[in-house]
């Protein structure tokens, strides 16, 4: 019921949101041209180095010592390490700090910000396959749901850079905001129900643990057991053995190949041509075939395993696989690409509550999203690079940055979810940074075109 208030909510508030610009261009044909157009807005603040030109003029400031690149680095690592242990990459917060504080350009904030996603997305990529399934003996990345979601998600981020092109930035920041807030205050409801249910638990345990009855019908007070056959612990070789799907792995690789060559081809090319539009409308096909091919697999064993009373789970979601609640996920991940190519983030402002909601625990959710938006970045920090869209000691530098933070962020806060048991910390932070991109974003937007 939650989910289907959210979709509604969603729905309604992007309607009149969209038909509002409709309603100002018929009826108010007078407005300013910035106001109706896509062109960036002029910037004021007082903590700009530089005013940013419009358009697509590039502003890259020199790296050089100074209070402005001390605080950029604060913010960027405790956005990277808070943003990739809520497994949604922190794009809503790197964007405006770059063009705000450090006074890059809009393209340029944008590409530097996919840089940040990518060496945090990929640090934290690899501490996760050192770290074992807090509940099962399967690995922490979730592949099927990774398969999944990854094709849609680059679909949507090209519509997303299409669409940065065509809609008023005043439009794109409403829309932004009002899918931050909506999913910032999901998640943090989601994270108020697991936190009484942890409670119910632990205290249940704590109970149990206390008075405990024997075969003889009396009670053992505060007795503690030693298995009889002490349980393997798997040295770390082992854990990333174990979590490393090669087969899965080589599968997203190739998708990633795939759009990677489709967008070096199509940058040579002169836009809007025949052969443009077609290597851009190609895209769609890879997706929907990768897509599809998941979604057979998953609805297959999903009504096999119904049909023989089997309630195991296939995935790590819990949700039944048919074909509404396929769509949906379809749905879902065009939406967190397109939010990705509007905003220079990874898409997981989308995918990680999305990920919580169909009933994926709090690691996996985390550690599943960043390895997708590992993907996705990497993908546009490849194309950027061809475009010279980026200084390179500027991005190697808050690239570095975000390496340390995505580590370290998921070092502590596992520690910290180990110690107080209590996984529903990971849905905090998530809401948490997810809503502190929105009212970053309702100082300014600045989409990624």
């Amino acid at each position: 019921m939650a989910t289907k208030g959210l979709v509604l909510y969603l729905l309604t508030a992007f309607s009149v949101a969209i038909l509002s610009v409709v309603f100002l261009q018929n009826y108010y044909p007078n407005a300013p041209p910035s106001f109706l157009s896509s062109t960036s807005p002029p910037e004021s603040n007082l903590l700009q180095p530089q005013k940013p030109p419009h358009g697509s003029d590039r502003v890259w400031p020199e790296l050089k010592f100074g209070w402005r690149i001390v605080l950029a680095t604060i913010i960027g690592f405790l956005g990277s390490a808070c943003g990739t242990v809520g497994g949604v990459g922190g794009g809503g917060i790197f964007v405006p700090m770059l063009t705000l504080l450090l006074g890059f350009d809009t393209k340029s904030a944008a590409a530097i910000s996919k840089c940040m996603i990518m060496g945090a997305s990929a640090s934290s990529v690899w501490y996760n396959l050192r770290v074992p399934h807090p509940c099962r003996d399967v690995p922490i990345l979730d592949y099927d749901l990774a398969l999944l979601f990854q094709p849609m998600l680059m679909l949507g981020i090209t519509l997303g850079v299409s669409l940065s092109v065509v809609f008023p930035y005043w439009l794109i920041t409403v829309l932004i905001i009002i899918l931050f807030l909506g999913t910032s205050s999901r998640s943090f409801f989601k994270g108020i129900e697991m936190w009484k249910e942890e409670t119910v638990m632990k205290k249940a345990l704590a109970e149990q643990a206390k008075t405990i009855a024997n075969s003889h019908g009396e009670l053992l007070i505060e007795t503690e057991y030693e298995p009889l056959v002490p349980k393997e612990e798997k040295t770390t070789t082992q854990i990333v053995m174990s979590n490393l799907n090669l087969k899965r792995f080589s599968a997203l690789l190739l998708v990633w190949i795939c759009f990677l060559l489709l967008q070096i081809f199509k940058n040579d090319l002169v836009a809007c041509s025949v052969l443009y539009w077609v290597l851009t409308l190609i895209q769609a096909p890879v997706a929907l075939v990768v897509f599809g091919y998941e979604c057979v697999k998953l609805y297959k064993e999903s009504k096999k395993r119904r049909l023989e009373g089997n309630k195991t789970l296939i995935c790590e979601a819990a949700i039944q696989w048919t074909v509404p609640n396929l769509a949906f996920c379809a749905l879902c991940g065009i939406l967190g690409g397109t939010v990705g190519g509007l905003l220079g983030s990874g898409g997981g402002f989308i995918l990680g509550p999305l990920l919580l909601e169909i009933g994926v625990i709090p690691q996996v959710a985390s550690a599943t999203a960043t390895f997708v938006m590992m993907f996705s970045s990497s993908l546009s920090v490849v194309e950027f690079y061809l475009l010279k869209r980026f200084p390179i000691p500027y991005a190697l530098y808050m690239m570095g940055v975000s390496v340390l933070a995505g580590f370290w962020g998921q070092f502590f806060i596992r520690k910290l979810v180990a110690i107080l048991k209590r996984a529903s910390i990971i849905v905090f932070i998530l809401s948490g940074v997810i809503f502190a991109s929105a009212l970053t974003m309702g100082k300014n937007c600045y989409p990624c075109s």
